[in-house]
């Protein structure tokens, strides 16, 4: 079948499409209608497949993204708090800001809900979602409300660049290192925590908890991997394997990766015997998956306040997938992709509790 643009549109259901792939048929579809002589097309800078779009102002450059969050897709009401749903609902929006290395400064706030839902519930809500604007500065601005048999809860943020600088996904090159901040697998913990996995210590519960619904987006190290001279990042939301896909898709590469020198927080290590594909595949850790030379890693590490871990390396070697996972003696590790992804993972699949 065509469409008015004479484009071939695939018969299949998008449960066979899948997330990546609808995202491909809108920016292919997109890229169709555009008018490169106009001015709005003239002015952007990244499209769509990125952590945000981004376009160019008189001044500077412009960023935006959005997300939304759906009852029993992405949180299920029963085990999150409505002050953690708040919490978290800013801080995976501003993470897809911090991946691009720009300034969060305004946001507009959509609500779907059910007229049962407690007002008490939404004030929580709103003052946690409060409390992380305030600590990067961010003024919600607006929104929407509306009635709904579910919540669903949508946040678009604005912001700019600090210089005339990005940070992409399509930038990495051969030869560069790759490294991440932080330590991977503690959200997946944290799920499978709220799943049923037995943890008696409550510090720990509360650590895992936590790390799962209440991440800190690393907004200023995204603008430090600027300052420093990294131009590849991305964060860590789907999962470490999924995301370096995504860079080693956008810029054309291939990855190799050491199971052994992905960090994995001693907690997490000490409690859960499959921490190592928590780290690959878990996703929602919300750190900084980035590339770079051996210097410019070297003045990041130098720069950050938090542990940056180098693991492995942009390459131009012939592997079997685009990711390569292998072990300290370069023995290649057969491993799930994992990484969440919409349609194909099914509607009836909590992302995160």
């Amino acid at each position: 079948m065509l469409n008015k643009a004479n484009a071939i549109i695939p018969k299949m259901r998008l449960s066979e499409l899948g997330e990546f792939g609808l995202i491909n048929l809108i920016r292919n579809s997109s890229a169709r209608y555009e008018n490169s002589g106009r001015t709005p097309w003239q002015e952007v800078l990244v499209g769509i497949g990125d952590d945000a779009a981004a376009w160019q102002s008189d001044n500077h450059i412009q960023l935006a993204t959005t997300d939304t969050l759906v009852q029993d897709v992405h949180f299920d009401l029963d085990t999150i708090s409505w002050e953690e749903l708040g919490w978290k609902a800013l801080a995976v929006n501003l993470s897809d800001i911090a991946a691009m290395g720009g300034i969060p400064k305004y946001a507009l706030l959509s609500l779907a809900l059910p007229g049962e839902v407690e007002v008490e519930d939404i004030s929580k809500f709103i003052n946690s979602m409060m409390h992380l604007a305030r600590e990067f500065e961010i003024a919600i601005v607006g929104g929407n409300v509306a009635a709904s048999p579910n919540v669903v809860i949508t946040l678009t943020i604005i912001g700019s660049s600090k210089g005339q600088n990005l940070l992409k996904r399509s930038t990495a090159s051969f030869g560069e290192q790759i490294a991440v901040t932080g330590y991977l697998g503690s959200s997946a913990a944290g799920l499978e925590m709220l799943k049923g996995k037995a943890i008696s210590n409550p510090e720990i519960s509360n650590f895992l908890r936590r790390a799962h619904f209440k991440p800190m987006p690393k907004v200023k190290e995204g603008q430090i991997l600027i300052e420093q001279g990294v131009k590849t990042a991305i964060d860590i939301s789907d999962g470490l394997v999924a995301d370096l896909d995504h860079i080693c898709e956008s810029s054309k590469v291939n990855a190799k990766i050491r199971i052994d020198k992905v960090p994995v927080h001693p907690v997490v290590s000490a409690n859960f015997p499959n921490h190592q594909e928590l780290a690959l595949c878990g996703g929602e850790d919300y750190e900084l998956l980035f590339t770079a030379d051996e210097a410019t890693i070297g003045r990041v590490k130098q720069a950050l306040n938090c542990p940056v871990t180098v693991i492995g390396a942009i390459t131009k070697e012939k592997l079997p997938t685009r990711v390569t996972v292998v072990d300290s003696k370069g023995n290649i590790i057969p491993y799930n992709k994992g990484g969440w992804e919409h349609f194909k993972n099914g509607s009836s699949r909590v992302k995160f509790a």
